[in-house]
């Protein structure tokens, strides 16, 4: 897409139909896929579908702020980058590509261990607050290493992914015979230490990390509960976008039940179909902190690159700030349940049933 077209774009569903043109059908695949029967990955949407809203009027909502602070530091919205593994097969930047865009956008963003270029030289090239992602693909000596190395390198927060036990059968890759990580130089082995990964662990590693600690992958009350007994500063609700865990709630179903069970203690994000700005609302509604976008920026960057990543999150923005005018609030703290009714979806859940004028079939295996 060239900088004349992206400036043309009035819509994210030309980011995503660039994106179709510009991916070949195993990173696509990669891209909008799930485990399994993709239940859990339609579920995301469905329970988005799902939510209503009750909008007040004659409020003055002549000014509209929609800044949060996320890990101490100001953010334009209530929004970072998800982490997202394999970045480098989408673009040639890898992950410097959409967290660049996420500094010039004023968000956060979160690195995926598993992507490239790895944590030091993507702290060299971004200087706005990052968060980083491990999975435990090392014994604890590797994983201490690890945690004080991103300390030393000024990142902002640690996180570490607890829903991958095992890696989930995706099935858009293993009917094609296709292994992405193969393909990824920055994964290494996973066993036996991501499945020997446990609370008892977690507390050593909780004692040793001096920097705020983030735990991806939470899907119960009573995990976030233990979460924050263990001194955890983010609860992040997760279903691994749906990759993991066949036939798992949809995220923002889990949602209410985790901002209860943590009751102030520590901070709520999630992840998990987020595609629209309305979506990012109901979540704020319902007592996150603030929302990853993860499989909407991949397609945005596989579209358009760098620049696409930015105009994806002013594209939100303004879904965002037209929804809170007709919400009849001006600040996102005005937002509560009070706001949401539930309700029957108007079509069946999928991938892009946030984007109904396009349409994006896939081919038959």
């Amino acid at each position: 897409m060239t900088p004349e077209d992206l400036a043309a774009v009035r819509t994210t569903s030309e980011l995503i139909k660039a994106a179709r043109q510009n991916l070949d059908q195993n990173d696509w695949d990669y891209l909008i896929g799930g485990g399994e029967s993709e239940t859990t990955l339609l579920r995301n949407r469905q329970s988005l579908d799902e939510i209503a809203f009750r909008p007040r009027v004659l409020n003055d909502v002549g000014s509209i702020s929609l800044r949060r602070d996320i890990l101490g530091a100001e953010a334009r919205l209530p929004i970072f980058l998800a982490p997202i593994g394999g970045l480098n097969r989408l673009v040639p930047e890898g992950a410097a590509a959409p967290l660049r865009a996420a500094q010039t956008f004023g968000i956060p963003g979160m690195l995926s261990s598993v992507t490239q270029p790895e944590f030091g030289e993507i702290r060299s090239r971004v200087s706005s607050p990052l968060i980083y992602q491990i999975y435990i693909h090392g014994d604890e000596a590797w994983v201490n290493d690890r945690l004080d190395a991103v300390t030393e390198a000024g990142y902002t927060a640690f996180c570490v992914t607890v829903d991958t036990a095992r890696y989930g059968r995706r099935e858009r890759d293993l009917i094609k015979h296709y292994n992405p990580r193969a393909h990824n130089r920055a994964v290494r082995s996973e066993a036996p230490h991501q499945s020997s990964f446990d609370w008892a662990w977690l507390a050593r590693l909780r004692e040793r990390c001096q920097i705020p600690f983030v735990l991806k992958g939470i899907a119960t009350a009573e995990d976030a509960k233990l979460a924050v007994d263990h001194g955890i500063d983010v609860v992040y609700v997760s279903n691994h976008g749906g990759r993991q865990l066949d036939h798992g709630r949809g995220a923002i179903e889990v949602l209410p039940e985790v901002v209860d069970a943590v009751s102030g203690r520590a901070a709520v994000y999630i992840d998990g179909g987020f595609m629209r700005g309305t979506d990012v609302l109901k979540a704020v509604a319902l007592g996150a902190d603030a929302v990853g976008i993860g499989k909407l920026y991949g397609l945005a960057l596989s579209g358009a690159g760098e620049d696409g990543v930015v105009k994806m999150l002013e594209l939100i923005e303004e879904e965002m700030l037209n929804a809170m005018a007709n919400l009849g609030a001006s600040d996102l703290g005005h937002l509560s349940p009070d706001h949401l009714h539930p309700a029957k979806a108007v079509r069946p859940p999928g991938v892009f049933s946030a984007f109904p004028l396009i349409d994006i079939a896939d081919p038959p295996y």
